[in-house]
């Protein structure tokens, strides 16, 4: 009990230099939990993936389309148990800042390949029957304030005009990773149109989604899917959901990478801070463990009110860091943009790192003060003067 009062009290003793000790590590873990965040929730598509679905897209790129003719053909691979697609369309919402997706789906089955979007029945139904007709994820109609029998209309830019959609069902997310900022409408309606006003638009869809009856077959099944096309004048390239997901993470990669790397600097920072406030009381002290050293006091009595000291700030930063962590990502995620991160919140993980890291960088910290100490012989101790 001594030296934990011991410890205490060397702790306050520069008062102003440990608050401001605490505070630098509490900016850092906060800026640490931040990073770790953005992240984190990049990475949310690809854990949402479902395992028994698989993309085709066209093997040169993701933008350019496939022949509608494709469907069947894919229908007819062994495992397959049912295809659907979906075509990116675009378009401005009220506001070019007003991101979301847009998508032309096939209305008779993309529902029951994603069955995560839980659509009341009626609702449902009302939106097969109507061609003009879409459905929209729940936290579009919050944001926009919308409801069953409202109309939504898009100026076009991939597909030009302006387009008109009425909401006829508004689906919720079955899981928290689940995107809830989806619109969606008939790829028939499009097509359509293209028909009469671009011929040379029409008949392409974007991707196609196929649900297999086992996962474990995955590869063979793309291989089997992508053999059907080869040589064609539109390859296709088939993966699993997850890794479709990856790409686009992948587009992005030197950007999540650095953000990575410097989510780690930070926990340099916080060593560089801490350990500058160790070093600086272990010189100031250098005098008084001398003291200890000729009353009795062993190295490991000095190691421990040394660590002891670096391990007490540290946790107190950490703690107050990550105590704020929280409600700032919370704020935070109130004006991050729903379609682009469908979760963003502090994960376990980074509650975990964040700690170990604080914890690490106090023991790391104190290790050049505690050799200091143990290795000055007592009279050079007591001679010095700093």
């Amino acid at each position: 009990m001594k030296i934990l009062k011991l410890i205490f009290k060397n702790t306050m003793r520069h008062k102003l230099r440990t608050f401001l000790t605490i505070f630098g590590i509490s900016i850092a873990v906060v800026a640490f939990g931040m990073l770790r965040t953005v992240v984190t929730a990049w990475y949310s598509g690809v854990k949402a993936s479902s395992a028994d679905r698989l993309i085709v897209r066209q093997s040169v790129s993701f933008i350019f389309p496939l022949p509608y003719s494709y469907r069947e053909k894919i229908q007819q691979v062994p495992g397959v148990k049912e295809v659907t697609f979906a075509n990116w369309f675009g378009g401005v919402y009220l506001d070019k800042n007003n991101f979301f997706a847009r998508l032309g789906v096939d209305a008779d089955t993309y529902f029951d390949v994603y069955k995560e979007y839980l659509v009341p029945k009626d609702q449902l139904d009302t939106f097969k029957k109507e061609r003009n007709s879409c459905i929209i994820g729940s936290e579009i109609a919050k944001k926009y304030n919308l409801k069953i029998g409202d109309v939504m209309t898009l100026d076009g830019d991939i597909y030009p005009g302006r387009w008109e959609f009425v909401v006829r069902g508004i689906y919720q997310p079955k899981f928290k990773s689940t995107d809830a900022m989806q619109m969606l409408f008939h790829w028939d309606y499009i097509d359509e149109r293209m028909k009469q006003e671009m011929p040379g638009r029409a008949g392409d869809v974007g991707w196609y989604v196929v649900l297999i009856n086992n996962a474990a077959q995955s590869a063979s099944i793309s291989d089997q899917i992508d053999a059907l096309f080869k040589n064609s004048p539109a390859e296709t390239k088939t993966e699993t959901e997850a890794a479709f997901q990856q790409g686009f993470i992948q587009s992005s990669g030197a950007i999540i990478s650095s953000m990575n790397f410097i989510s780690f600097v930070i926990i340099g920072i916080i060593m560089l801070v801490l350990g500058n406030t160790m070093i600086m009381s272990a010189r100031e002290r250098t005098r008084e463990y001398a003291v200890l050293k000729t009353i009795g006091f062993s190295g490991k009595h000095i190691a421990g009110i040394i660590l002891g000291e670096s391990l007490f700030i540290s946790a107190i930063g950490g703690a107050i860091g990550l105590l704020f962590t929280v409600p700032l990502v919370n704020g935070f995620a109130l004006f991050v943009p729903k379609g682009m991160f469908p979760v963003f919140e502090v994960e376990p993980i980074t509650i975990i790192l964040g700690s170990s890291a604080a914890l690490l960088v106090g023991i790391a910290a104190a290790l050049f003060p505690i050799q200091r100490a143990l290795t000055t012989k007592i009279v050079d101790g007591i001679r010095f003067v700093g």
